[in-house]
């Protein structure tokens, strides 16, 4: 208690209610707020779908550590973590390949984006961000297969050309800032060179996270779980289960990062412009922290290494934006490529033999946007192609002598690729002044090739290939029957079309259990209606509603198989029960959403949301819960900000997930959890932030006031325990 106390007479300086003024007041620009998400920029007001923006300002006020912790700390989404370099992000009850991450409109989900659950999403620096649009429900008839939960929309920063209101050749920033819960150190530098039509951006950030420490107090009345008793340490090749002399700190939980962005943009005249973008990102190797935890029969430890290997991402991007061409239409033009490589490096414990699987895709993309005026209407079309390529290969090397072999690997090692072609149509128009509709569609054909050259688990077919014909469509409208009241109905089907991962990997999904290939899966197809209800007052008052349902069809559902005729296969020297992706049956999702924000005072917000799931699903052994629904959650708080500071005071809050919820499949990691489900948490946070003068701005705060020991829905890794964190921004 003493350190919350000196903690908050540290913020003290921050607070200061009665400064408020009329001269600064702060609002809800319902109206006036624009997003692109959509490809085109379009106002917020007269859209269908559901859309929850962080903004840059946000991002850096909270001064979280990755991208995929800013989203788990909006209380817009949830964020499942198996270890602490992760985060994967759940919208509406679907994770991992069934939502769509985009960084600059660009698809990042690729022929190995798996269902179970991704960490791709931390190779986008937040610092990097200038804003991040989370889209709910289906966007397939904007971006394609994945889309059928929604899309995170990640825009980085654009290089910036000098205007009328900002000559100033040179710009940038300067970020730093230090965490105590697991001794994070950030670093980061950006620079702009602006000139009237070149402009460059060059962007650099570096962190180094320690193991974290978990609370230390009880959650409630709820047990401890998740302590840390023992570890493995390895000298000379032997390994031994050592005492844990903290047992709050989560051992090998720590990873390093450097992200590297370059942009570059010429204007060649007032309809034109050009625009170069190069990312990249990598990682030491990451711990896997779940599986690090894992115990035999005897209790003993099961791995001395579970590590995800160095995460490289590599984008490299052309963007031409063309005005005024067949009249009045703008053209947006994209080719890209990226490299993305990532590996899986286990050893089991006292096992001398130590194996690495590498995955190295290559993805090719040309895409298009025109937007034109019809009438009073937008139409919006294109098209998209997609090429990925695969490589993946297995490698076995003994510690003691440095021998190396060929090992299988998590997926077929011969050729392995995907073609996407597809084309869209989106179409909005006022049918009154107080009425908006919308309607889209796409369609197009999707092809997979894969091939086995070493068997070693003798499949019954080396050569997977299949073919499909994609098609969605959606409509929606906009109905303002008051000045203060907005309704919302929007239809939409969304489609995912099964990639590699799916159709053709091996792999222990959960100690015991292996996933081995089933050629035979279909597409999955979803049909979602959206009704929304939004009331407000001026500027100062907003009430979101949005109730959804979602019915899923020929679900891809992980449950037991047989292979030549056998349920059951050694992997990894154990004997293992097989299991398979498969179509089965039907799925339902029913939930809705809150999110207030109202301006008490005219500088002080109090602001809140609300999100609500239900899954299930259905074949012919019965009804069963879907997996990634996670239980009720969200976030209130009580934000305070005046010229120079700032104060943001709020909850984030989770209710209980019970064991009889949880999904049969092993996606919802119930291993993980304790004996009764996990169980409802709830946060304190209490953050400020003050500009000391014009360019210089100090962040300070405390996360997980009281300490308390948690876990996040479907988590391998308890949360942070109370962390105290400091930083700056130097901009010139």
């Amino acid at each position: 208690m003493k350190q919350v106390i000196i903690a908050l007479f540290c913020l003290c300086p921050f607070m200061g209610f009665s400064q408020a003024t009329k001269d600064s007041v702060n609002a809800v620009e319902l109206n006036e707020l624009v997003v692109s998400a959509r490809r085109f920029a379009q106002p917020k007001i007269k859209m269908t779908q559901q859309i929850e923006t962080l903004s840059k300002k946000q991002i850096e006020f909270q001064n979280f550590q990755t991208s995929a912790d800013a989203l788990a700390n909006s209380g817009t989404l949830a964020v499942q973590k198996s270890q602490q370099g992760g985060g994967s992000p759940i919208i509406r009850g679907f994770e991992s390949s069934r939502i769509l991450l985009l960084v600059d409109g660009i698809r990042m989900n690729n022929l190995i984006y798996r269902a179970g659950h991704l960490q791709n999403i931390i190779t986008v620096d937040k610092n990097m961000l200038e804003n991040i649009d989370v889209l709910f429900g289906p966007s397939s008839t904007v971006y394609g297969s994945d889309a059928i939960g929604g899309a995170i929309f990640l825009q980085t920063k654009n290089a910036r050309l000098l205007d009328e209101n900002d000559n100033k050749k040179f710009s940038g920033n300067v970020l730093s800032s230090y965490s105590t819960v697991n001794e994070g150190k950030s670093g980061h530098f950006d620079f702009n060179y602006a000139g009237n039509r070149w402009a460059s951006l060059t962007s650099f950030s570096y962190n180094e996270f320690g193991d974290l420490r978990m609370g230390k107090n009880k959650n409630g009345n709820n047990a401890f779980f998740g302590e840390r008793p023992f570890y493995v340490v390895t000298n000379n090749g032997v390994d031994t289960q050592v005492a844990n002399t903290n047992k709050y700190i989560q051992k090998f939980s720590g990873y390093t990062q450097y992200d590297f962005m370059q942009k570059v943009v010429f204007k060649q005249n007032e309809s034109t412009k050009h625009q170069l973008n190069i990312q990249y990102s990598t990682t030491s190797d990451i711990p896997r922290y779940d599986r690090l935890t894992d115990t035999n029969a005897a209790g003993k430890l099961r791995s001395s290494v579970w590590n995800y290997g160095p995460q490289d991402r590599f984008l490299s991007a052309y963007k031409l934006v063309k005005k005024d061409i067949f009249g009045s239409t703008t053209l947006n033009l994209n080719a890209s490529y990226q490299r993305v490589e990532e590996s899986r490096i286990t050893r089991s414990f006292g096992s001398a033999n130590q194996t690495s699987r590498i995955e190295k895709v290559n993805v090719y993309a040309l895409t298009s946007d025109f937007k034109t005026k019809i009438g009073n209407g937008d139409l919006v079309y294109g098209a998209d192609f997609y090429y990925d390529d695969l490589q993946s290969k297995g490698i076995r090397k003994n510690i003691l002598t440095d021998a190396e072999s060929v090992t299988d690997s998590r997926y077929p090692d011969g050729k392995n690729n995907t073609l996407r072609a597809e084309a869209f149509a989106y179409f909005n128009n006022d049918i009154t002044d107080l009425t908006t509709f919308n309607t889209s569609f796409r369609g197009g054909f999707t092809q997979l090739n894969s091939e086995t050259d070493t068997n070693f688990f003798k499949l019954p077919y080396t050569t997977v290939k299949q073919e499909n014909f994609t098609y969605s469509g959606a409509v929606g409208i906009v109905h303002n029957p008051s000045k203060n009241v907005k309704l919302v109905f929007n239809l939409a089907s969304a489609f995912r079309v099964p990639n590699i991962d799916d159709l053709a990997k091996i792999f222990e999904s959960v100690p015991g259990r292996v996933i081995v290939p089933n050629q035979n899966i279909k597409p999955e197809q979803s049909v979602t209606a959206d009704m929304g209800i939004t009331f407000w007052e001026g500027k100062r008052f907003q009430l979101e509603n949005t109730f959804f349902y979602t019915r899923l069809y020929d679900a891809i559902v992980t449950s037991p198989y047989t292979l030549n005729g056998q349920n059951s296969l050694v992997y990894e020297g154990q004997l293992s029960q097989i299991y398979a992706n498969q179509n089965q049956g039907k799925g339902e999702i029913v939930g809705l959403s809150t999110s207030l924000k109202w301006y008490l005072f005219p500088k002080l917000l109090l602001y809140g949301n609300f999100n609500y799931t239900n899954g299930r699903v259905e074949n012919n052994s019965g009804r069963f819960p879907l997996d990634h629904i996670a239980p009720t959650y969200g976030k209130v708080g009580l934000s305070y900000e005046a010229d120079k500071w700032m104060v943001d005071a709020y909850v984030l809050y989770n209710g209980k997930k019970r064991l009889k919820d949880y999904s049969p499949s092993g996606e919802d990691n119930l291993q993980y959890a304790p004996a009764n489900g996990m169980p409802s948490w709830e946060t304190y946070n209490l953050k400020g932030a003050h500009k000391l003068i014009n360019n210089l701005t100090l962040f300070s705060g405390i996360e997980n006031l009281l300490d308390i020991q948690y876990r996040t829905f479907a988590s391998g890794i308890n949360a942070g325990g109370r962390n105290y964190y400091l930083g700056g921004k130097y901009s010139f």
